[in-house]
């Protein structure tokens, strides 16, 4: 049997009729026995997919035939069968949740106005030749302690909704002048985090092409990037060689695990990294206090 494969993509196109999109990639991935989530919103599509090896290619080879599609970039990885529970396809405002639709604009060749993408030898490239390079985290607090590019900035948020605060609050003004590099997985949310960025005066603002996922196929763990990443399907962490390091600690007892699950409180939407012997002694079950703002969120919900 074939290794059952799992891709990740994105394109920013204007889209005039989201729903007819969002029927056309349904039926699509329904006929094909694929599951996964995918996105649809006026400025694009979003998705994460899992299946065998040829119903993948014969996705892609029929989302590529929509014009605004042609161009989208698939990133591969080995799946474990049945990744994902089900097939989700909807359509939303924006392709990533960062609650500024109206200030991203885009074109048939992308968003207008974003950083600069690299590819992962210009990266490094662009860090070994200046020594005030600034990697900038575009992922939620427990993604960057599993793992992030050396010395980068991780803002402590729990979804992209409180970027606009963040950059808003005069906390990373110091760094308007640097040369910021943008990260996350695969490259999407970057894509408007970017803009955001530069549209609050941030001068030199890159991206990284394909994100941490094409970084990583490149270098492994012999680049700038460090320990594991965190993917939206049931391998949950995964790293990109047996020498990765395992950075993040359990937040009950301290011991360095890449072991990541919903949080013990069901009130709370949060992660939280715990190790096996501490997810398996339920007398040490609790939320964290960092996690208040996700409570306060559910309950008001």
């Amino acid at each position: 049997m074939a290794q059952p494969k799992i891709i990740l993509f994105y394109r920013f196109t204007p889209i005039a009729d989201p729903e007819a999109v969002r029927l056309w990639q349904k039926t699509l991935c329904e006929s094909l026995g694929l599951k996964g989530r995918i996105i649809i919103s006026p400025h694009g599509i979003n998705g994460t997919l899992g299946g065998e090896l040829n119903e993948i290619k014969t996705y892609i080879k029929k989302t590529k035939e929509f014009a605004g599609f042609k161009g989208t970039d698939f990133k591969f990885s080995n799946g474990e069968g049945d990744d994902f529970p089900r097939l989700s396809v909807k359509v939303r405002d924006e392709l990533v949740a960062f609650t500024v639709p109206d200030e991203i604009k885009v074109d048939s060749k992308g968003v207008v106005g974003g950083g600069k993408h690299l590819k992962p030898e210009q990266v490094n490239e662009l860090f070994n030749s200046r020594d005030d390079v600034v990697f900038f985290d575009g992922r939620n607090a427990v993604e960057a302690k599993l793992g992030r590019f050396k010395n980068a900035v991780t803002p402590n948020i729990e979804s992209t909704h409180e970027f606009i605060t963040e950059l808003e609050s005069g906390e990373y003004d110091h760094l308007k002048d640097k040369p910021i590099v943008t990260y996350c997985t695969g490259g999407i949310r970057c894509e408007i985090l970017s803009t955001m960025m530069i549209n609050r005066g941030f001068k030199e603002v890159y991206q990284i092409d394909g994100g941490i996922v094409r970084y990583g196929e490149t270098f492994k763990d012999e680049g700038l990037w460090e320990g594991g990443l965190m993917v939206f399907d049931n391998r949950v962490v995964i790293n990109f060689s047996d020498e990765a390091k395992v950075l993040a600690e359990c937040e009950i007892c301290g011991t360095k695990t890449n072991n990541v699950r919903n949080c013990f409180d069901e009130t709370c939407k949060n992660m939280v990294i715990v190790c096996k012997a501490c997810e398996a002694d339920e007398s040490v079950h609790r939320c964290d206090p960092s996690h208040t703002r996700a409570r306060q969120k559910v309950n008001k919900s």
